[in-house]
């Protein structure tokens, strides 16, 4: 059953509107204002409810914050070094709204729109059409984003057709926090990424092309680990760059459907696992996060994705490529799979 109910108004007068997804204890609410991810509300082991993502009460408070909160990134997620990249000998320029470079949809993303919505049974289905040259990428673009909660999975179906050669590269800005949205830093969750290798960026956090292997440095999450544990460990280049994690994990090939990464609270005995068919996932601790609702670090991002900067990165393309021709469908499906185990005591 899905609940429709109204969220308040943009500054230029657009209604919003929430839509409460239910599954037995557990709800997701769901925004239609850039596809934001409100609410997650799960039952922990002790019988207590969790709202385990960082949101706000109000349009007015996600205008004034920032950060992408819970928010549906496009049309490329990620960085684009000095937004520009070639498609087929002719060099684009996008708008640059990270210091030189282009971020999560440029000046105006798909955090910042109003999506047309509809309901299909238990699903919510949301959509958009990015116009030819918004944020000065080619190409009109179709875009829709199902959200369902069902057996304590809140999955995310992206699909987009473009009708000119572009770039796609979508995927959600939750941050998570198990225990609780207001419990402060997430040093003590435990982490599992099923990942021996990341890709590198340079100073601006410009993906380079190049790879590096977790073993012996503060990125090996293979087995499971407390993400306090080497979060300032800034002898590691690319964590001093980052400001502690912020970097993507190579998962394989575009295509296949895996279980990407595993995270737990201490506190609630929530875990949840991240499955996706994308090649990559980015983990990102809030480092940068100037919020007065939540402390630095309160919550940490796993955002399911192609390559950042793959466009100008040939290395990266055998693993999954953001250029989509005319009428060629991108497609990807993400699960946030959520369980509880009871707490050890120590």
């Amino acid at each position: 059953m899905i609940i429709k109910k109204p969220f308040g108004t943009t500054p230029d007068g657009r209604a919003v509107s929430a839509f409460i997804l239910q599954d037995g204890v557990n709800s997701a609410v769901i925004l239609d204002y850039g596809g934001i991810v409100n609410q997650l509300l799960i039952q922990g082991c002790d019988g207590k409810t969790y709202n385990v993502v960082l949101g706000f009460d109000s349009i007015a408070d996600y205008k004034r914050e920032g950060g992408y909160m819970g928010a549906l990134i496009g049309r490329v997620g990620g960085r684009i070094g000095k937004g520009k990249f070639v498609l087929d000998g002719k060099e684009y320029q996008l708008n640059c709204n990270d210091g030189q470079n282009h971020l999560h949809g440029g000046l105006h993303g798909f955090d910042d729109k109003v999506l047309e919505s509809a309901i299909e049974d238990d699903t919510l289905v949301l959509s958009t059409v990015s116009a030819d040259m918004e944020e000065n990428y080619p190409g009109n673009l179709a875009v829709e984003v199902r959200y369902s909660f069902r057996n304590g999975e809140l999955k995310l179906e992206y699909t987009a057709k473009p009708d000119r050669k572009t770039l796609i590269n979508l995927t959600n800005h939750a941050y998570f926090n198990l225990d609780g949205e207001d419990l402060g830093e997430i040093y003590d969750h435990v982490l599992q990424i099923f990942s021996d290798t990341v890709t590198t960026a340079d100073a601006e956090m410009i993906s380079d092309g190049k790879f590096k292997r977790v073993n012996g440095t503060p990125y090996d999450f293979r087995q499971p680990k407390r993400i306090g544990d080497e979060i300032n460990d800034y002898t590691d280049i690319d964590m001093k760059y980052g400001g502690g994690y912020d970097i993507n994990y190579v998962l394989g090939k575009q295509g296949e459907y895996r279980k990407a990464a595993w995270v737990r609270g201490i506190k609630s005995g929530i875990e949840m696992e991240v499955y996706t068919d994308l090649p990559g996932i980015q983990l990102y601790t809030g480092n940068m996060m100037k919020c007065v609702h939540y402390v630095r670090r309160g919550g940490l991002c796993l955002e399911t994705q192609l390559f950042p900067n793959e466009v100008n990165c040939p290395a990266y393309t055998e693993y999954g490529s953001m250029v989509y021709d005319a009428d060629c469908e991108y497609h990807t499906v993400t699960v946030y799979k959520f369980m509880v185990k009871e707490v050890e005591i120590r």
